[in-house]
């Protein structure tokens, strides 16, 4: 069976993904920055400041799945913050194919994430595909210059695939657990107005687009992974209080006090518009968990 090469692979995704792969018979290995005790795939490192890799790691590999990046919600965006994000996400895919190349490795597909930050922090009637132009703030910039690295894969001749993710849905650290606690505990309410869009994605059709991307050699360039099930903040998470039979607070929580959190990456909360799931059905994929109700539905069942 071929082997799948995942960067970040000890991540959120990169576990799910990593179990999906290994139950389909592929052979996975994982590029991380430290060691990985007890870790049942073989683990290579790399070093991004001196942007040393084990080239090990690409010469066993026939398709790189490249995850890693800095945490974009973890930490408020000061300068520096700012730059490890960008860094970690360009350097990376640069080092990578300096790599490649230097080992004259010929892979079957390089598939990169990125993100639907691509077209910007905006609240808009606009449905966002995969053919409209980056937008000028940071979260846009960032994905393009992401995915501009990305494309050098291409212009040497390998297929490359490129999934803009939206909020991934996933019981353990993600969003969905973050929005969860404030409605057990009975406060659930709208962030903001409520009215900005939630494109979002259950973890497991997240994987199975990356699978779909590694099997079907007809996907190539960017597509949008987001369910195709439109919500705003506000439908969200009224969706989740009816689920968990908890009370839904009016109003929502004001605009002010979230910028006063989370500062420049409130903008990521507070805004967001409609990304389209067109192409990737398009592709011939379907879709698990197509509609919110029973994707929480699920999560919220499992356990941590």
């Amino acid at each position: 069976m071929a082997t799948v090469l995942i960067t970040g692979g000890n991540g959120l995704i990169g576990r799910h993904l990593c179990r999906r792969l290994k139950e389909r018979g592929y052979d996975v290995v994982i590029l991380s920055r430290t060691r990985i005790e007890g870790s049942d795939v073989p683990v290579y490192t790399w070093d991004m400041e001196r942007m040393e890799m084990d080239p090990g790691a690409i010469l066993k590999a026939d398709y790189i799945i490249h995850l890693a990046g800095v945490n974009i919600g973890e930490k408020r965006w000061t300068v520096r913050r700012k730059l490890a994000i960008m860094d970690s996400r360009v350097k990376t895919t640069q080092l990578i194919y300096k790599t490649v190349k230097e080992q004259k490795k010929i892979l079957r597909a390089f598939i990169s994430a990125s993100a639907i930050g691509y077209y910007g922090a905006v609240t808009s009637d606009h449905i966002h595909s995969e053919s409209d132009p980056p937008a000028d703030d940071f979260l846009g910039e960032v994905c393009e210059k992401w995915e501009q690295a990305a494309s050098r894969f291409k212009e040497s001749g390998i297929r490359t695939v490129v999934v803009r993710t939206g909020v991934v849905l996933t019981k353990e650290r993600g969003i969905l657990s973050r929005l969860m606690i404030p409605v057990q505990l009975g406060l659930g309410a709208a962030l903001g107005s409520g009215r900005q869009y939630m494109p979002w994605i259950h973890i497991e059709d997240l994987c199975g687009i990356y699978i779909k991307a590694i099997e079907d050699d007809h996907m190539e360039g960017p597509y949008n992974a987001v369910a195709p099930d439109d919500r705003t903040n506000k439908e969200f998470t009224l969706t989740l209080a009816r689920i968990l039979k908890k009370p839904y607070w009016l109003p929502g929580i004001p605009s002010v006090f979230i910028r006063l959190l989370f500062g420049k990456m409130s903008d990521m909360i507070l805004k967001g518009s409609r990304v389209s799931a067109n192409k990737i059905r398009q592709a011939g994929y379907t879709f698990v968990f197509p509609t919110l109700e029973n994707a929480i539905k699920d999560l919220k069942g499992k356990p941590l």
